[in-house]
């Protein structure tokens, strides 16, 4: 279970700071990556997930939730936030090609999220312990280009030196925790936060969630 220290949280917090105060909140765009882009209307079930793409409980729950999605088809819209654990050394640079990525191609973004995590354990902590910070942002330009295509490589680079990049992230990381969330994955279910923070939900629990919710609304008719 993913699940951070208060230490950790207040080492995170320090980091931070300089973006508080760079960028004003709330931004000029609600955070988050849309997962497919349909009409939502006051039916529509909201899921809020809240990830990190080098967490091993964050990688178990996608495949679940997306297969709920896939049932569910347009009745679900999904929105992801991420949320750069402080105790994954890489889970900032990997949040932060996401949105590098999303603003070259947002059809890439969750190709790119699910890349990270098929190969998460090259981004693991003891796998990259002996390298640079450099190093270990080139090694991350280098897979993310893999996925959008080599051709984007050199916009990929430039983006880890484009300050607004490095404040989405950070802003992602701040909308996370103004809504409480200090473990991941965590969901939101129509706006009200699911138990066993920090752990996957499999399908049928998905199901469980989802369809009271459907059934209430085909009663209301």
């Amino acid at each position: 279970m993913a699940t951070p220290s208060a230490l950790s949280f207040l080492l995170l917090f320090s980091a931070v700071a300089v973006g508080v105060i760079a960028q004003p909140l709330p931004p000029p765009r609600q955070d988050g990556f849309v997962y497919t882009d349909h009409r939502v209307d006051p039916d529509t079930v909201v899921v809020e997930a809240f990830l990190d793409p080098v967490c091993p409980d964050s990688r178990d729950a996608w495949p679940p939730l997306k297969q709920a999605l896939q049932y569910y088809g347009p009745r679900v819209w999904l929105v992801v936030h991420l949320l750069p654990l402080p105790y994954h050394d890489n889970a900032f640079v990997a949040s932060r090609a996401l949105h590098i990525v999303n603003a070259l191609n947002t059809s890439a973004t969750f190709q790119l999220l699910e890349m990270f995590f098929k190969q998460q354990e090259t981004f693991y902590n003891d796998q990259t312990k002996n390298m640079s910070r450099a190093a270990i942002v080139k090694s991350v330009v280098i897979f993310a280009s893999q996925v959008v295509g080599n051709s984007h490589y050199s916009s990929i680079a430039s983006g880890f030196n484009d300050r607004q990049t490095d404040l989405k992230t950070r802003v992602s990381f701040k909308y996370s925790t103004s809504k409480g969330v200090s473990a991941t994955p965590s969901f939101f279910l129509n706006g009200f936060l699911l138990p066993n923070a920090g752990s996957p939900i499999d399908y049928n629990k998905w199901r469980s969630f989802i369809d009271p919710l459907i059934a209430a609304q085909g009663q209301r008719r």
